[in-house]
């Protein structure tokens, strides 16, 4: 049986982004996505949820109140994901308080998506193959699977310091850079910031536009992808 996955999260571009994800992860099935907590509250209430992609900063209601809620409330209970852009530890910290079983950073890479999901998919297939009792040992596989995390290896001649480097100037920057702007602030030769950009754009975390420079060619431009 597919994992019934809700997508929740006020932005309606990054929810369809989501969704997307849901839809290309294997074992998953999304069932609706909704952006606002009180919608989220109705669609759980009405069933057929299990799991939730609850991103905090709602306009209505906060994430981390829905999750009150949901604790709180007599019907069903799915589990939840934080997807968010919440950064905090106090945050992470009540997150994990009131339930949440993993956190997502925004932004991040269908790779990290899919890991997350994959071994939260594997936590539910253990808990409900009927097990009463674990060992120390046991214990500390399950919830170690669950929260672990495992960097998508990168192609041959890509280093992960390097990647982290560009991914962050890319971020940060102001605009749409050119491969040979983010060359000149890493610190690094314009092929081998052109290789980690479409890298990042292989992945989705960046998008690629061609404009026009001042030479009057066209050039290739990167934008963080949102």
């Amino acid at each position: 049986m597919s994992i019934r996955t809700l997508v929740v999260d006020d932005d309606a571009h990054v929810a369809g982004v989501h969704r997307e994800f849901v839809e290309r992860t294997p074992g998953f099935r999304p069932v609706g996505v909704v952006h606002r907590g009180a919608e989220a509250l109705g669609a759980i209430a009405a069933g057929g949820v299990d799991l939730v992609l609850l991103d905090l900063y709602l306009p209505d209601v906060h994430g981390l109140e829905v999750c009150r809620r949901l604790q709180a409330g007599q019907g069903e209970r799915p589990d939840v994901i934080a997807v968010t852009a919440a950064r905090d530890v106090a945050t992470v910290h009540r997150a994990v308080g009131h339930g949440v079983v993993q956190y997502l950073v925004k932004p991040f890479s269908y790779a990290t998506f899919r890991d997350k999901l994959e071994r939260y998919a594997a936590f539910r297939s253990t808990v409900s193959a009927g097990a009463r009792e674990a060992d120390q040992g046991a214990v500390d596989a399950l919830l170690g699977g669950l929260r672990g995390s495992s960097a998508p290896a990168l192609p041959k001649g890509l280093s992960r310091p390097t990647y982290d480097l560009v991914a962050r100037t890319l971020q940060a920057a102001d605009g749409e850079p050119s491969a040979v702007e983010v060359a000149d602030a890493c610190g690094i030769s314009r092929v081998t910031a052109r290789r980690y950009l479409e890298h990042l754009v292989g992945e989705g975390r960046a998008e690629l536009s061609m404009r026009y420079g001042s030479s009057g060619r066209p050039e290739h431009r990167y934008g963080w992808a949102r």
